[in-house]
């Protein structure tokens, strides 16, 4: 299976390593998973701080490379929305809760451009200790930490 999958990943958490570990998941031992990492310009757009495009994609690689998945993957330039996902040959698009609206319409574009359908696997969102989601802004707000524990 070709899998993609997308995101800012700063800093990454325990629900970005769930979606990027379902993303390796789906596209099995002989896939190939395509992540994209949203460019400096257009994280740039976030309310909180992030680190740059170098850091990120290190911390990312870092991750793939400690859980020693085997399927073939790469990281790419996301600089909108859609990246690569509108015109790219693969099978499933893996999301959060949060961007599957953006999953939807990745879909209707692709057909608009003569180009197959993708499933859509959603991930459900990863819960602090208050039940509240872990987000990367609540990280840097000081709320919480990456894996959900309540700081204050």
């Amino acid at each position: 299976m070709r899998v993609m999958v997308g995101g800012t990943f700063d800093p990454l958490h325990a629900g970005h390593r769930k979606l990027l570990a379902r993303s390796f998941e789906l596209a099995g031992p002989d896939g190939e998973v395509t992540v994209g990492l949203t460019t400096d310009e257009f994280a740039g757009a976030k309310v909180h701080p992030v680190h740059t495009y170098r850091e990120r994609l290190e911390t990312i690689t870092s991750f793939i490379r400690e859980r020693g998945y085997t399927a073939a993957w790469k990281v790419e330039p996301l600089a909108d929305r859609y990246g690569s996902a509108l015109d790219a040959d693969f099978d499933i698009l893996v999301v959060s809760e949060e961007t599957f609206p953006v999953a939807v319409k990745i879909n209707e574009l692709r057909r608009e451009r003569g180009k197959k359908k993708v499933d859509l696997h959603e991930i459900s969102c990863v819960l602090a200790e208050d039940g509240r989601r872990i987000s990367s802004t609540r990280i840097c707000r000081g709320e919480i930490d990456r894996h959900g524990r309540l700081i204050r």
